[in-house]
């Protein structure tokens, strides 16, 4: 009896000490901790038994090194986290969007394919599909992908601003401006006014893109994806010193540093001041 006893008290302290450890790397992911976090995630994916809370920790871990521009681990992690649960569509969905940013199309429909098969209504998957569709050329699919995850989640924020973009990036500036005048009028959120500033950007209108910029960046000052459109106004406006300075604060909330070269080679570039 006292066998048992001592077993199960084992059980109940190891258990506790998994739930305190999976705390401690929730909450360096939420402060944008990524180092702590990789710490953390490693640790539990490691010493955990039960393969779909591995795969989880594997998930996370490799989002963690993915943020901290360690591409090559985290496809790793991603790997590791898709053998321990093949039926994990959240694994697949970031695997199909880490390939795509690497210029992976191919794979990357690959596991969007098989993703939507475990999960038909993954938003994230429908997402990353209609910006490679856009990519290619694909306008139609692209926005046949939009329309399906409004279909099912009518008032989802990035579908409706993917379709925003989608007029944007077609060269309907001003179709654009009226879609996100619309959205922003129903909810003024973060991701609205970053978008809006980068239209305001491709009109021309950098005053107007600034002040857009800066009030997504005063909704939520985490939102890495501002001060990315911030450095790209501040580029245009001639203001290198700052554009490379609000870079290093993307980066330092989660953005990857690789997806950024192209912009960074102008702060190599740029003269001292």
């Amino acid at each position: 009896m006292k066998k048992h006893l001592l077993i199960l008290v084992s059980a109940f302290s190891s258990l506790n000490f998994y739930a305190q450890d999976a705390k401690i790397a929730e909450e360096c992911f939420k402060k944008a901790d990524y180092k702590c976090a990789e710490e953390q995630y490693a640790k539990l994916a490691e010493k955990e038994q039960i393969q779909k809370f591995q795969s989880d920790y594997y998930n996370n871990l490799g989002t963690s090194q993915r943020r901290l521009g360690k591409t090559a681990l985290a496809f790793k992690s991603y790997e590791a986290a898709l053998r321990a649960n093949p039926l994990s569509a959240s694994v697949y969905s970031n695997l199909a969007s880490l390939n795509s940013q690497r210029g992976s199309k191919a794979k990357a429909l690959e596991y969007i394919d098989k993703g939507l098969q475990i999960e038909p209504e993954n938003v994230d998957m429908y997402l990353t599909r209609s910006k490679i569709y856009e990519s290619q050329g694909k306008k139609e699919l692209a926005l046949k992908d939009l329309n399906q995850i409004l279909s099912f989640a009518a008032d989802n924020i990035y579908a409706k601003t993917g379709l925003a973009n989608l007029k944007k990036n077609s060269g309907d500036l001003e179709g654009a401006l009226k879609d996100y005048n619309q959205l922003i009028s129903e909810k003024p959120e973060s991701l609205l006014y970053n978008g809006r500033a980068d239209v305001y950007l491709k009109m021309k209108k950098s005053k107007e893109a600034l002040v857009d910029v800066n009030k997504a960046i005063s909704i939520d000052p985490k939102f890495s994806q501002s001060y990315v459109t911030k450095a790209l106004i501040l580029f245009d406006t001639a203001k290198p010193k700052e554009a490379c300075t609000t870079l290093d604060k993307a980066v330092s909330l989660g953005y990857e540093k690789g997806l950024l070269a192209d912009y960074y080679a102008k702060c190599t570039a740029a003269p001292a001041k």
